[in-house]
């Protein structure tokens, strides 16, 4: 009888088992991925150490000092002062350098005397509470009044301090409109073309040359501006922030306050914290 091993019963190898077959062994080609479309930037102009650009049909300017000036109404709008915001920490027992008041107003009265607003407004959360008027020191009570007799002087109502900062004289507005401008403290959450707002405090990460840096910023698309925080003892909102959302739907250009100017960043070179 004939014994058959079972080496000798494998049968031929298949040709298609030993050719290689470089199409297979290697792994898919990856496509390319569509980038995103970047949004266009707004069209502004430095001017100086400004950035000037059209929010519709009225030129403003965005300032180093993080307030917006409107030449052909000599209009000068601040935002988020929180004035005796220190006080109001040191009446809750936490204590902060009581300066931050007189810092504020020193900063605006700089302004003022280089620029001779006839209209001031301060577009709300002036105070950081309902009773920081009448915590002012007397000498800053003194500086804010003559700044006010300078100039016609428009408090907006904010969400710190309500109606509060009426004492002081002046006028008061929930919404102020100035020509083609709607003026009011919280940004709408739809389309609002014409819109200048604060209480985002916003911020912005900028990332550049293998380093980023953080500083106060106005953020805008062109249509709207979000204004950032004057006062000094206020913190920040990143404009990357899921908050900014429902405002600008297509992201933000920050406005960046530099050292001593406005330096203009576009949406794609802004990072989260």
């Amino acid at each position: 009888m004939r014994v058959c091993h079972p080496s000798s019963s494998r049968s031929p190898e298949s040709p298609l088992a030993s050719a290689a077959m470089p199409m297979l062994s290697q792994p898919a080609p990856r496509r390319p991925r569509a980038k995103p479309a970047l949004r266009a930037v707004p069209p502004m102009a430095i001017a100086g150490a400004n950035v000037e650009m059209r929010l519709g049909d009225t030129l403003v300017a965005a300032l180093p000092h993080g307030a917006l000036w409107i030449a052909d109404s000599k209009t000068l709008i601040v935002s988020d002062l929180h004035l005796e915001k220190g006080s109001a920490f040191a009446v809750r027992g936490q204590m902060l350098p009581p300066y931050d008041t007189h810092a504020a107003l020193l900063k605006l009265t700089n302004l003022v005397m280089e620029l001779a607003p006839e209209i001031i407004v301060s577009l709300g959360d002036s105070f950081h509470d309902s009773g920081g008027p009448a915590r002012m020191d007397a000498r800053d009570r003194e500086l804010l009044q003559l700044l006010m007799s300078r100039c016609d002087w428009v408090w907006v109502e904010g969400n710190h301090d309500g109606r509060a900062p009426e004492t002081l004289g002046g006028a008061f507005h929930e919404v102020l409109h100035l020509g083609s401008l709607v003026l009011r403290h919280h940004p709408t959450e739809a389309a609002a073309p014409g819109e200048i707002a604060g209480h985002m405090h916003p911020c912005a990460r900028v990332v550049g040359r293998g380093r980023s840096v953080r500083r106060r910023c106005f953020a805008t698309d062109g249509a709207r501006m979000v204004m950032p925080a004057f006062g000094a003892f206020t913190g920040g909102l990143n404009v990357c922030d899921p908050a900014y959302a429902k405002i600008f739907p297509d992201g933000a250009t920050a406005l960046v306050l530099g050292k001593d100017r406005v330096l203009p960043a576009p949406n794609e070179r802004l990072v989260s914290d």
